[in-house]
């Protein structure tokens, strides 16, 4: 028998003088950069948490402390590696991720296929199976003016349960 669990992730970090943004995995050319401890992908960070959730063992601050000296600029792909190698052992596999990125700029439509291939690798699943959306906060807020950007996550796990 298996049993489904569902974990909901969100993060966000402000905007500071930068010239590409981490999203997804990957780097994308802005004209400002993520102020944060690791390498500041939001989305990546959201997924860690929604995982984290769905398992049931806290949260990325938990895991990965920013007060911790061995985690400043680490690169949120490792983050996310540790942690699904983490669920793997314990007997979880991934069914889905869907996402939505909150952002004003930059634009992302052409850059989700390769997000979504880089999360998949990481993930062992199809790109398919890995939906990222984007959307701006029309203006409002902290995100409508430009000042950061914000990423949600809804992951699936499935845990192989002996009868």
């Amino acid at each position: 028998m298996s049993s489904v669990l569902i974990g909901f992730g969100y993060d966000s970090h402000r905007f500071k003088a930068g010239n590409y943004v981490m999203l997804g995995g990957i780097k994308i050319k802005h004209e400002m950069g993520i102020d944060a401890h690791s390498d500041g992908d939001v989305l990546l960070h959201a997924i860690c948490d929604a995982m984290l959730g769905a398992a049931g063992i806290g949260d990325i601050g938990k895991h990965f402390p920013d007060s911790n000296p061995e985690y400043k600029d680490i690169q949120s792909s490792i983050l996310l590696k540790n942690i699904f190698e983490r669920i793997e052992r314990s007997g979880f596999s991934v069914g889905n991720v869907d996402s939505t990125l909150v952002l004003e700029k930059p634009k992302l439509q052409k850059h989700i296929p390769t997000m979504q291939a880089s999360i998949s690798k990481l993930l062992k699943i199809s790109p398919e199976r890995v939906n990222i959306k984007a959307t701006t906060n029309e203006g409002m807020g902290f995100i409508g003016r430009g000042e950061g950007i914000a990423a949600f996550a809804v992951i699936t796990l499935t845990h192989q349960e002996l009868d």
